[in-house]
């Protein structure tokens, strides 16, 4: 695993070895930004779920003004410090060890970009777009990207939810990417 583009490009971050975390691949990784690469710069950005912290990590490295990065594992945030000390974007990193709704519940920031990438099997997408809708920390146009494997199953579960709209979808391999915003 590596930093793709920008700043950092290059640097081997590192992850822990454990079935709750699953780091995006290269590959993924770098369609997913390639897409969203005319919203980074100058963004702040929101890595839920954060494992390793590659997404935000990457979006410092390509222009990013600043990434808060959660994780309620403890060897998570360890290897996140790390990565962020490794890549040089400590002074704009804002790594929290904490369950997602709290952190979501407790967060005093807009958010340009938010990455949603939590373990599959625990199907945690959805409940935490609702509370990132209820929490109003959203910047206007703001883009929310989900990693999931359930691409259906996430699908018709965000069609449930108000003020929200999927924009984009896109399938690699066993990783789908849902690409949503909040209606205005």
């Amino acid at each position: 695993m590596r930093v793709i583009s920008g700043k950092a490009k290059g640097t081997n971050l590192s992850s822990i070895e454990s079935l709750s975390t699953r780091p995006t691949l290269d590959r993924v990784k770098e369609s997913l930004f390639n897409i969203i690469q005319e919203k980074i710069n100058d963004s702040i950005v929101l890595d839920l779920f954060a494992g390793s912290g590659a997404l935000g990590i990457e979006a410092l490295s390509r222009g990013a003004k600043k990434a808060y990065f959660c994780d309620n594992n403890y060897d998570a945030i360890k290897m996140i410090k790390k990565n962020v000390e490794k890549t040089h974007f400590l002074n704009q990193s804002v790594i929290i060890n904490s369950n997602y709704k709290k952190c979501l519940q407790c967060l005093n920031e807009k958010f340009d970009i938010i990455f949603i990438d939590p373990p599959y099997k625990d199907n945690l997408s959805v409940d935490s777009i609702k509370i990132i809708i209820e929490q109003g920390i959203l910047n206007k146009d703001a883009l929310m990207i989900i990693e999931t494997d359930e691409i259906c199953r996430d699908k018709r579960n965000l069609e449930e939810l108000k003020n929200i709209m999927i924009i984009d979808e896109r399938k690699y391999g066993r990783a789908s990417l849902l690409f949503i915003k909040e209606e205005n």
